[in-house]
Formats: structure tokens, C-alpha cells, sequence
């Protein structure tokens, strides 16, 4: 049986009557995200063509030239945030060691690695193609990557180490209005295994810690001796001579703005799911379609995945010309989690019993010094015997300015629905999904994406190649006030049912400052301020919010 047949004959399988014990499983969206991933391709003249004689397709492969290694794996750049800064060429020092040393630059320098402490890019996307060609700068490393066993198989190690520490206050908005310092540990470590272009294997350790919190860690603060990601990858075909890939296992995901679907590098333990995913790369379009669990963090064991959601997707990213794309998307979550009675009666019903699904669509790009973005989201389904219809806006445009230090500044709006009667027979109340709402709406995390109005503007500015500021500025309401403010993990904190306390949630500061030390080390300082507005001073008198946080990241 070819490796076509082999795929065709499991989706058949995927798409019969899927039972799971206390787990309702929509067969139809699985059956809808991989029928449309397929016919999406069909629809762009691409459609593959499987080969009807396994003898000949292997007896072809083992006569074949040698692989063109500069071409695996397929890594797919980390697309373009909403608040995205474009660089200018500029010749001089991009580290600190550059200029400890004098190495004035022409340019960037080639590396795999973003110069920020912050790098939501997954591991098994970062790109070391670059050492299959001659000429590369060396590095102490290059030793663990892409080592040749024969002419057939590649095998690649990786890893990271960060280290933070957090001096928060107020910062869960309680009423003791107790203070939080504590130090965050994280480290990672992959390796990465390919036969030719055909089978790859990926695994991905990770060890995250917490140390001396004055307020019981968060989950996403601590993971023991754990795996983010532990998947295989086997190739499908090529398809108008771009490769398509299916992928079974442990996987973290990133999609467009990340919105809605990102592997929250903030977060000390990642963001994972588990499941299947196929996906299709070529130099204008990108097909993806999955269906995946969230994996549950269980700090002192092995993580599980949760049966009680399960999360399918279709995304399509066209890109027709450099620095400007379109994404296409359809997202459906089913959540079977039982809601606490105590969160029904206050109308808390976001984070169970519920059906949503997602149509959305995003432009963004650049022209001459102009940036845009725009971003529009739909939902609608069942929760808790309540008809969904929600949506989300985010729109912004910026400019880079032509003036030392290379200043971009946006001026953005960003909202999400709010409901106001939970017992009227609708629920209007955006659900986020599995964002990285800290890139959004404030490092402080107390407003995500739900029940918000948010107009923001941000600057970045680089005084050096290796020092990168930036500032920005939040002013927040509820959508609806009597809704919930929801933060950026989707918890519900803060609610006035009768709508008296106001919708001025307040107004928020962040400062960032990045250091790039060298190719493999940064410092990242921050220092973040929510002056509250009435709802948070009539719900929470006396709070006032604040964050200073001082990061190191070191990757290889």
C-alpha cells in the first residue's frame, strides 16, 4: 500500500464514529477540516497524484539522486504578529559582543534565532538550513546540529534555558491585596531525527520551576520533567512540487496573528496539544487541517491530554507577494467539561458545556513605511443550551518613521463581545480559544480578549542594533457591563450584574527593554502599571496593579 493509500485508508477510519467515556466528539467537524483541507488544494489546480505502483514509487526512490538537505525540513517562518516593527538595513553592531569586540556589521548577521528574549517560534521550526551552504558564520554549536549519518538521515540536537524573575503587585486583583515576588526556571531540550525528506521524528523535553512565590503558582508557572512536543512527520507526496506532510503526536501550535491559536512563549511551561495535523507548504500558499486535544499540565506527573475538549481546525495563508498575506481560517472547539453550578448562576459559562465555532479572516502587510492589520472574527454554536453568536475586531495602522533609531509607532482598536443577559437565550461573549493575549492587551495580564473595548498605540524604537525599546499604551472597557473582565488566561475575575460599577476598566503602561547580549543569549527588563479605572476601584477598592520582571533567555 502506497503512503497515499495509507493516509486515505486512515482518515476513512478518523471519520467513522469516534466514543469516548463522558466525551462528545463532533465527527463531522473532523470529517469538514479534512475533506475542505483536501479540497482546498484541489480547488488550486494542485491536486496530487498518487502513485498506483508501489514497486516502481520505491524502486524510483532508491535510484534517485542524493537529497537536497538545504531544502529539510520545510520550517515555516513565525508569520507576522498584529504589532509586527519592519527593520532598518543599517551596518553596526547587532550584539553586545559585537561591540564588546568591535565586529561592526554590514547587516543582520544570518542566525536561526529572533535577537529577543521572547521567541514564540516553536524549536522544530527554528531554521539551521543555512549550514548546508558554504561560506556560514561558525558557531560553538553547529557541532549538535545537522550531523550527516550517511547520505539518508540527519539528526539535530537543541535546546534552551531561561530564567525570570517576577515582582508583581496586586496582581490577581484580590482583595488582601497581597504581593507576589518568585523566580521562574525553564529549560528545554530537543532532538531531531530525518530519513531523507520523508519520516521525521521530534522530541522535545521540558523541565519548568518555580521558586519562592508568595501566592500559589499558576499552572502554566510549573511542569516537571515533562514533553512539549514528541511527534512524527511522514510525507505525503508533493504537490505542484511543494511537499504535503501529515503529523501524528505531542505538537505546539501557531497560527496567524495569534489571536486565537499560539504556543504562549510568556507562559513558563508552553502551550501543547496532541493529535494529527496535515500540512502543505509552497511559496504562495499554506494548507493546514488538524484536529488536536490541549494537553492537561500536571506538575509531579506526565501530562495528558484533556478528553473532555477536542479542537479541529482549517487554516489557509496566502501569501501573494513578500511582507503581505491573507489568512482564511475555520476553527471549531468542543468543550465537554462540567460547568460549577456556582459559575451557572453567576453566568460563568465560557470554560465548559459548550460548541464554538470560529470563522475568521486577517490581512496584513506593508507598504512603503505604512503597516496595516486588520483581523475580524465570527462565532457562533451552543453553550449551556445557549445560541453563541460573538465576534472580535482588531485593527491597526502604523508607520515607520524616517528618524534615528528606527521608531514604528501603531495605533490600534481591538475588541470582543460582551454579553449582557445570560438567561435571554443567547451567549454573546467571545471566546478566545488558546491565544497569546499577553502580546495584546498588556504584560500585566488582567484583560483578555472577551467583554473588552481596548484602544492601544506602541512605539519601538532600537538606539543600537542590540537594544530594542518599546512602549505601550492601554485604555480599557468592558464591551458590556454587566458582563464579566475577563484576563488573559480566560478566567473571569471581576463582575458587576447590574452594571453600576461602570465599564472604565483603566489604563495600562508597559516598558520593554531587550538586550542582545550575543547569537545566543538576551535579557529581556520590563516594568508594567494599570492605573485602575471605576469598575476595578468600585469592585476592588484600593487595588492597584504593577509588574517589574527582569528576564534571561539562553539558546543553542
Amino acid at each position: 500500500m502506497t503512503i497515499f493509500n495509507s493516509f486515505v485508508s486512515f482518515y476513512v477510519s478518523m471519520t467513522q464514529p469516534i466514543t469516548y467515556s463522558n466525551v462528545r466528539v463532533n465527527k463531522w467537524c473532523l470529517n469538514l477540516c479534512l475533506s475542505i483541507g483536501v479540497a482546498s488544494l484541489m480547488s488550486l489546480g494542485i491536486a496530487a497524484e498518487p502513485d498506483t505502483d508501489t514497486n516502481k514509487t520505491m524502486m524510483a526512490m532508491a535510484s534517485s539522486s542524493e537529497i537536497d538537505w538545504s531544502t529539510v525540513p520545510p520550517a515555516t517562518p513565525m508569520p507576522r504578529p498584529g504589532l509586527f516593527s519592519k527593520p532598518a538595513p543599517a551596518s553596526g553592531y547587532y550584539s553586545i559582543g559585537d561591540f564588546l569586540t568591535g565586529n561592526k556589521r554590514s547587516g543582520p548577521p544570518v542566525s536561526p534565532y529572533a535577537p529577543s528574549a521572547l521567541l514564540p517560534t516553536s524549536a522544530f521550526d527554528i531554521d539551521f538550513r543555512y549550514l548546508e551552504t558554504p561560506g556560514y558564520e561558525e558557531d560553538f554549536f553547529d557541532p549538535v546540529k545537522r550531523i550527516h549519518l550517511g547520505s539518508d538521515w540527519l539528526l539535530s540536537f537543541g535546546g534552551s534555558f531561561w530564567y525570570r524573575y517576577m515582582h508583581e503587585t496586586d496582581s490577581r486583583l484580590n482583595i488582601s491585596g497581597k504581593n507576589n515576588d518568585y523566580h521562574l526556571t525553564r529549560t528545554r531540550v530537543h532532538a531531531d531525527l530525518w530519513y531523507r525528506d520523508q519520516v521525521r521524528i521530534f522530541a522535545e523535553f521540558l523541565d519548568a520551576r518555580s521558586f519562592g512565590p508568595e501566592l500559589t503558582p499558576l499552572a502554566i508557572d510549573r511542569n516537571h520533567t515533562d514533553l512539549l512536543n514528541l511527534f512524527a512527520d511522514v510525507k505525503l507526496g508533493n504537490v505542484k512540487e511543494a511537499p504535503l506532510y501529515i503529523r501524528f503526536g505531542r505538537q505546539e501550535l501557531l497560527y496567524g496573528s495569534q489571536r486565537l491559536i499560539a504556543p504562549l512563549d510568556w507562559a513558563n511551561t508552553r502551550r501543547t496539544f496532541q493529535g494529527i495535523k496535515t500540512f502543505w507548504r509552497s511559496p504562495t500558499w499554506d494548507v493546514d487541517a488538524f484536529w488536536v486535544r490541549p494537553m492537561d499540565t500536571e506538575k509531579g506527573d506526565f501530562d495528558n491530554w484533556d478528553q473532555q475538549r477536542n479542537f479541529f481546525g482549517l487554516w489557509g495563508t496566502y501569501k501573494p507577494m513578500k511582507n503581505q498575506l491573507l489568512d482564511l481560517y475555520f476553527l471549531s472547539l468542543d468543550d465537554n467539561r462540567t460547568l460549577n453550578p456556582a459559575n451557572l448562576r453567576q453566568g460563568n459559562i465560557l470554560q465548559g458545556d459548550s460548541t464554538v465555532h470560529t470563522l475568521g479572516g486577517r490581512i496584513v502587510g506593508d507598504y512603503n513605511r505604512f503597516l496595516y492589520e486588520l483581523e475580524g472574527m465570527y462565532q457562533f454554536g451552543k453553550r449551556s443550551n445557549l445560541d453563541i453568536s460573538a465576534f472580535s475586531v482588531s485593527t491597526g495602522i502604523g508607520y515607520q518613521l524616517p528618524l534615528p533609531m528606527n521608531p514604528n509607532i501603531w495605533i490600534r482598536y481591538d475588541f470582543a463581545s460582551g454579553d449582557s443577559n445570560p438567561q435571554d437565550g443567547r451567549s454573546n461573549t467571545f471566546n478566545h480559544l488558546f491565544p497569546f493575549g499577553h502580546y495584546y492587551f498588556g504584560y500585566l495580564d488582567q484583560v483578555g480578549r472577551q467583554n473588552i473595548h481596548d484602544f492601544n498605540a506602541q512605539i519601538t524604537l532600537k538606539p543600537q542594533p542590540w537594544f530594542t525599546f518599546l512602549a505601550q499604551y492601554h485604555r480599557y472597557y468592558l464591551a458590556n457591563k454587566r458582563d464579566f473582565l475577563y484576563n488573559a488566561g480566560g478566567a473571569a475575575t471581576l463582575r458587576d450584574p447590574t452594571g453600576q460599577s461602570g465599564s472604565h476598566v483603566g489604563d495600562a503602561i508597559d516598558f520593554v527593554v531587550n538586550f542582545h547580549i550575543a547569537r545566543h543569549h538576551d535579557a529581556l527588563i520590563g516594568y508594567s502599571k494599570l492605573f485602575t479605572g471605576n469598575f476595578i476601584e468600585n469592585q476592588r477598592p484600593g487595588i492597584s496593579p504593577d509588574l517589574l520582571y527582569v528576564q534571561y533567555n539562553f539558546r543553542f
